[in-house]
C-alpha cells in the first residue's frame, strides 16, 4: 500500500484484528457481488469504501423508479441505465482506487464457474432460489466463500458458507428446495432500511472472511425481525445427505 492508502484506510488499520496485513488482504482481494438491488447496493458501497481491490458487479437489470426506495447505489438520474453501470459509477465516485468489472447478464452455470475462478469471496444479493442454488453450487466447486442473505417485508437473514471448512454447511443445507414466489418484493413488499442493514452485514462478514478477523457466521444463521428489532442466531448444521456439500 502507498501513503495515500494508509491514510484512507487508517481507521481500519488501527484495529488490531485488521492491522496492515488485514488491510493488504482487502486490497489484494477480488469480491464478486451478484445483484445490485437492495442488498447488493450497500454491500458494494461499504466494500468499496473498505478498500476491496477489485469488485466484480453482476446484474442483468436496469434501474427503475421503484428501485430507488431502497437501492441506494442508484440515483434518480440513473433510471433506465444498466444497474451495473450505475453501481460502477457510484463505486468509482466513492473510491476511485477500486478496480471495477461489470457483467450485464443473467449467468448460467458456465458463467459462474469462469467468474468465480479468480474470486476471493462471493456476495449473493439475488432474490430468487434458482439463482442462489446455482451460485451455491458454483462456489462449492470453486472453493470460494459465499456470503448469502435475504430480506423481505420486515425480516432479514444472513449466513456464510465456506467450502474451505469441512464442517461448513452450504445454502442447500438451509433450503433443500424453495419457492421463488415467497421472495418477491413486488408481491410482498420490503421496508427500505431493512435491506440496508442486511446488505451492510454482508459487507462486514465478507471483510471478516477476507481478513480472518473475529468469528464468521459459518455454521450459523442470523435472523432480524425489524418490527421488533430482535436478532436471533441459530446453529445451522451440515446436512449429511446434501447433494452439494456432502458428496
Amino acid at each position: 500500500m502507498n501513503d495515500h492508502q494508509l491514510l484512507r484506510y487508517s481507521r481500519q488499520i488501527m484495529l488490531p484484528e485488521v492491522d496492515i496485513a488485514g488491510q493488504q488482504a482487502l486490497v489484494d482481494a477480488t469480491v464478486v457481488i451478484i445483484g445490485l438491488g437492495g442488498l447488493g447496493a450497500p454491500a458494494a458501497l461499504y466494500l468499496a469504501a473498505a478498500g476491496i481491490g477489485r469488485l466484480v458487479l453482476v446484474d442483468h437489470d436496469e434501474v427503475e423508479l421503484s428501485n430507488l426506495q431502497r437501492q441506494i447505489i442508484h440515483q434518480q438520474s440513473d433510471i433506465g441505465k444498466r444497474k451495473v453501470d450505475s453501481a460502477a459509477a457510484s463505486v468509482h465516485e466513492l473510491n476511485p482506487e477500486v478496480a471495477v468489472e461489470t457483467v450485464h447478464a443473467r449467468l448460467d452455470t458456465t458463467g459462474f464457474e469462469s467468474l468465480f475462478s479468480t474470486a476471493s469471496a462471493v456476495v449473493d444479493a439475488t432474490d430468487n432460489f434458482s439463482s442462489r442454488y446455482q451460485i451455491n453450487q458454483a462456489c462449492w466447486q470453486a472453493q470460494v466463500p459465499l456470503v448469502s442473505a435475504a430480506a423481505i417485508r420486515w425480516e432479514g437473514q444472513i449466513s456464510v458458507f465456506d467450502p474451505r471448512t469441512n464442517a461448513s454447511p452450504c445454502y442447500q443445507c438451509l433450503y433443500p428446495s424453495g419457492d421463488d414466489a415467497a421472495l418477491n418484493c413486488a408481491e410482498n413488499g420490503v421496508i427500505a432500511p431493512l435491506v440496508g442493514i442486511i446488505g451492510t452485514c454482508q459487507a462486514l462478514e465478507t471483510i471478516k472472511v477476507l481478513t480472518g478477523a473475529g468469528e464468521s457466521l459459518v455454521g450459523y444463521l442470523l435472523f432480524l425481525d425489524g418490527l421488533r428489532m430482535e436478532w436471533r442466531k441459530l446453529k445451522l448444521p451440515k446436512d449429511p445427505q446434501c447433494a452439494t456439500c456432502s458428496g
